[in-house]
């Protein structure tokens, strides 16, 4: 029962981190095109990555117009993603 209960939570912990990352694709295109910053799903994209991208905002400078923090930050996340997975794996083999 307690192998079930860790492999749904790592579902669940792996499907969070897979929208997240989507809606973090979603914000570095939006980046690239015109758009409406005040259209109400634009705003959710906004507020949901910006907290995110500002950590890497203040590490990783602008080279002119180019901004490659969000990129640098959707590779952190793909990292954190595993390692957080992994730790989850370890503990419900009882290895943590």
């Amino acid at each position: 029962m307690g192998l079930n209960i860790m492999y749904l939570i790592r579902q669940v912990v792996s499907v969070a981190f897979e929208v997240y990352s989507w809606i973090l694709i979603v914000r570095i295109l939006l980046s690239w095109i015109k758009h409406n910053p005040y259209q109400p799903i634009i705003r959710f994209i906004y507020e949901v990555t910006e907290p995110y991208l500002r950590i890497f905002r203040r590490i990783v400078p602008a080279y002119g117009p180019v901004d490659f923090s969000p990129i640098i930050a959707f590779f952190a996340l793909r990292i954190i993603e595993w390692i957080v997975i992994r730790v989850l794996y370890y503990i419900s083999l009882g290895m943590l």
